[in-house]
């Protein structure tokens, strides 16, 4: 199996882990800062577990893709509480757009016609989303959620920036600022409910969620380009609201449910066009050194 298509898969299993996210949060009924600092300790303390021989060197990519991760985490989890979980996870991934204006100068990676055009699509299904929450009263939390999909921008920059290295230690490094920063705060707020469902929702989050697509995410960014990686992660979006739907019965509007469709098949259809390109790209390359040996 060829790396990108290897890489594209763990994105894919990453994107799954993702999306139940909106549903466990759900579930839980505590404080959104609870959640995260309860949901990052965990992670922190699963991902090291993972790691055999961690690597610490704190260069300014590993410090930022860390900083910008620990924010995206707090915002989305607040985001989460105060819109529906479909708006919450679909603003939150404007990511792409970001990642593409930004990734030619941070990382010297162009962005492909199909990616380009798959942008366009999901510009227009954010903005069916965009408009629904308006009428819904949702703007801090849509305002909030737009803010995550810059810091996971920024996230997903400064890990493809480590691909030579091991992006993992920035994960590590995120979920302990935030479980440092989201506990403290909760100090001051009202005690956690505690009871079974919370309880499971919250390690649920901890290792399934963010921890084993912590582990995935690593293995993806460093063979997929940073575009390629924010835009096939956009599968997320499909799936967060269906669960939340299957279990709590939260109905997404007609219009989110379109601009989901829209998203999600351009991501789809980017992603195939890339991967046919690289394999005709091998394949010329291939047949130019057989002509050349010849």
């Amino acid at each position: 199996m060829r790396r990108e298509t290897k890489g594209i898969i763990a994105m894919v299993i990453t994107a799954f882990c993702w999306s139940l996210g909106g549903l466990f949060i759900k579930l839980v009924d505590w404080n959104s800062i609870t959640i995260a600092g309860a949901r990052s300790f965990i992670a922190a303390v699963f991902i090291l577990a993972t790691m055999r021989k961690p690597k610490f060197t704190f260069s300014v990519n590993q410090i930022v893709a860390a900083v910008a991760y620990s924010f995206t985490m707090l915002l989305f989890v607040y985001a989460n509480k105060h819109t529906t979980s479909a708006n919450a996870i679909l603003l939150q991934y404007g990511a792409p757009v970001y990642v593409m204006l930004l990734s030619g100068i941070v990382l010297k990676e162009r962005p492909l016609p199909e990616q380009v055009g798959a942008l366009v699509a999901i510009l227009a299904g954010m903005g069916l989303f965009f408009s629904d929450s308006l009428k819904a009263g949702h703007l801090v939390g849509d305002i909030t959620a737009v803010v995550a999909g810059i810091t996971f921008a920024m996230h997903i920059l400064f890990m493809r920036r480590q691909k030579e290295g091991s992006p993992l230690e920035s994960l590590f490094l995120g979920h302990t600022l935030t479980a440092i920063i989201a506990l403290f705060i909760s100090i001051f707020l009202p005690a956690p409910v505690m009871n079974a469902k919370s309880i499971a929702a919250v390690f649920g989050l901890g290792i399934l969620q963010i921890g084993l697509a912590g582990l995935a995410f690593s293995y993806a960014i460093v063979r997929i380009s940073a575009i390629q990686g924010s835009l096939i992660a956009i599968i997320e979006p499909a799936l967060n609201p269906v669960w939340v739907f299957l279990v709590m019965g939260e109905v997404p509007s007609g219009r989110a449910i379109v601009g989901g469709l829209i998203i999600v098949a351009a991501v789809v259809l980017s992603s195939v066009l890339s991967v046919s390109r690289a394999a005709r790209v091998t394949q010329l390359a291939r047949a130019a050194h057989k002509e050349a040996v010849v």
